[in-house]
């Protein structure tokens, strides 16, 4: 079984675009958004992926990824519930790990949250200058509530 351990954390200062390596535009959306099975369709550059992922418990949560054809994915981003979400994913290495900072577009702009990716939930990182506050267990940074309650309307 696949899983996936993330830590997320806001982005505080521009440092992390010094760090980045390399930079993809993703468009993403859900076919579900039920948080016990959530399934999307997502584009990175001229790749495309159908992932489906479980309930969340802690940082962990099961993860399936599969490689589709970008035809197909584009045929699917259609038929997604909500609008599709768009971000540019910045890879930043920091003291041997990488983090993936997602810089927003379109109705979430100015959301810039940095991922982890953990071996475990007790392992340790170095934290770069440029990192903000933990989100992790925040529901509202989730990419698939960003489709349906985009950051701009949060308010002050």
């Amino acid at each position: 079984m696949g899983i996936e351990i993330e830590r997320k954390f806001l982005v505080s200062g521009e440092g992390w675009r010094d760090a980045a390596t390399a930079s993809t535009r993703y468009s993403q959306g859900y076919l579900s958004r039920d948080p016990a099975r959530t399934v999307r369709v997502r584009i990175a550059g001229d790749a495309a992926f159908l992932t489906i992922k479980g309930a969340t418990q802690g940082a962990t949560r099961a993860e399936f990824e599969y490689a589709v054809p970008l035809a197909d994915a584009q045929q699917l981003l259609a038929l997604c519930d909500g609008p599709v979400v768009e971000k540019f994913r910045h890879l930043c290495p920091h003291e041997g790990m990488t983090w993936e900072v997602d810089e927003f577009l379109g109705a979430n702009a100015g959301l810039v949250v940095a991922e982890i990716e953990l071996v475990s939930e007790t392992q340790s990182f170095g934290r770069p200058g440029w990192l903000g506050a933990e989100v992790t267990g925040d529901g509202r940074y989730v990419n698939a509530n960003l489709a349906v309650r985009p950051f701009s309307s949060w308010g002050g």
